[in-house]
């Protein structure tokens, strides 16, 4: 019997234009925190944790996330007799 995707695992956005917003979001956050250390010294940050916290964790989490929401619904992975492969969906 063919499964698909496991039920976690998942880093896809709701859409591309949420999942870019969050990468804005996170990425202008840390280069924030970076870029502002001369400035306003360690207090600049605080910026960081919320650079993680909307790319989830990691920027490569977002990467991921990235490619599983412009993928989805146009790939999916089907799994037989333990071979898993990508097919396309529909």
């Amino acid at each position: 019997m063919p499964t698909t995707d496991r039920a976690g695992g998942d880093f896809a956005s709701a859409s591309l234009p949420r999942h870019l917003a969050r990468g804005a979001v996170g990425f202008g956050a840390l280069i924030g925190a970076v870029a502002l250390l001369p400035f306003t010294g360690p207090a600049s940050l605080l910026l960081a944790p919320v650079g993680l916290l909307a790319l989830r964790g990691c920027p490569m989490c977002w990467a991921i996330g990235l490619a599983q929401t412009v993928s989805r619904g146009r790939l999916r992975r089907e799994c037989v007799d333990g071979r898993c492969e990508l097919v396309k969906a529909g």
